[in-house]
């Protein structure tokens, strides 16, 4: 464990949630020195663990959603686990749940009784669809919220239909969001230490919905409903993904004026400053698909390499569409140190993402991959005062 003091030392989390939204948000705030204590169930591994890639039955995933944490084992569906709940977490300043809506207060844990018993508990409560509303049982999936939210249907090519991209975008995002929450609460506690604990009600298909900024405001005043342009942003031009000669990516967005101009002379075409169907990027984005074939063209005469060298030289917005494989080769990314390695017990050294933001004065810190199943359980049972004996009677009921 990291001993060095961070900016979240002290901040003590108790993650009861599965999966990746929920347990996400209490990484990000694991990686700048919050102590999170990840619960499992002791007869049943979080089904994180079960979702590809795995190497030697080890799975990876898990090894970054929930890097830095402590794992024990609690079951909350015994009374024993319950009471034992209700015993500890006075010692934690946030809860983090992802049970259905209704799941906690049928335990006999609603967040009345939480904070009854500890009365400045920040409670994160993440969900499909929110505590509320007539969908707020449902089951709550990544790509489910993504297609309810409206970002769905903005995927894929105009006669494809919406198209789900390959990565639950929506447990990211509402992890973010989640942390965010957390660290808002928390500031309202500092400045009032005698305030009530915050229950933060968030939802996967909220997060997703304000990732949307100005269609809300569209559709009211425009009576617009925007629909599906592929590669080509619908606001900014040109601005597309363009294929090199050598069979390569390339996204380009020059739509400011400035950077447009300086692309025009870069390609060898002036002219288009100046043609009434490119000379504002309003007009521009009209004329699109005339506008895409000329630049189509001259990036189908050039390298990936040539491409980039010339836009760099003239001044112009691109850059390579990049594989995970040229993340790993990229100067860019080793220069900011932004992959690391991590020594893990089961697979050894382990690369992944490096905290994000930097920070000059204290920055965060990986110190460990996501642990084992109840790894940790005495020790942390231990610390929080209960007695040898008590730990083992727990274990053999198969309370932990």
């Amino acid at each position: 464990m990291n001993e060095k003091p961070q900016l979240l030392s002290g901040l003590k989390i108790l993650d009861l949630a599965t999966m990746l939204a929920a347990p996400m948000a209490s990484s990000l705030l694991a990686d700048f020195g919050a102590d999170v204590i990840k619960v499992e169930l002791p007869d049943q591994e979080d089904p994180l663990r079960d979702l590809p890639p795995h190497k030697d039955g080890k799975p990876l995933w898990w090894k970054v959603t929930n890097r830095n944490k402590k794992g024990i084992t609690l079951d909350i569906r015994k009374s024993q686990g319950r009471e034992l709940l209700l015993d500890i977490i006075g010692n934690f300043d946030v809860l983090v749940e992802n049970f259905r809506p209704g799941t906690l207060e049928k335990y006999g844990l609603s967040p009345e009784i939480l904070q009854a018993r500890h009365p400045g508990l920040i409670i994160l409560r993440v969900s499909g669809y929110g505590q509320t509303g007539p969908n707020a049982t449902d089951p709550g999936f990544a790509r489910v919220a993504e297609a309810f939210s409206g970002f769905t249907y903005l995927c894929g090519y105009p006669e494809s239909g919406p198209m789900h991209i390959g990565f639950p975008i929506a447990d990211a995002t509402t992890g973010i969001f989640g942390a965010l929450g957390i660290i808002i609460a928390c500031w309202h506690k500092a400045k009032n230490p005698d305030a009530p604990g915050e229950i933060i009600d968030l939802s996967l298909v909220e997060s997703m919905f304000r990732l949307l900024e100005f269609l809300p405001i569209e559709y009211d005043q425009l009576g617009k409903i925007r629909e599906r342009s592929g590669n080509r942003s619908q606001y900014a031009g040109p601005s597309n993904i363009y294929r090199s000669k050598d069979g390569k990516w390339i996204s380009l967005s020059a739509s400011a004026q400035p950077i447009f101009k300086n692309f025009a002379h870069q390609i060898g075409r002036p002219e288009l400053i100046t043609d009434p169907r490119f000379s504002t990027n309003s007009n521009r984005v009209a004329h699109s698909e005339e506008l895409d074939k000329i630049v189509a063209a001259w990036f189908s005469e050039r390298t990936q390499k040539e491409a980039l060298e010339e836009m760099k030289a003239g001044g112009v917005a691109g850059g390579p569409v990049f594989s995970i494989e040229d993340i790993f080769n990229s100067e860019q990314f080793k220069a900011r140190d932004a992959i690391i390695t991590v020594d893990d017990p089961e697979l050894g050294p382990v690369a992944m993402q490096a905290v994000t933001p930097k920070y000059a004065k204290m920055p965060g810190s990986v110190f460990s991959a996501g642990p084992r199943h109840g790894q940790d359980t005495y020790e942390v049972y231990e610390s929080l005062g209960l007695s040898e004996t008590r730990i083992d009677e727990l274990k053999n009921n198969g309370v932990i």
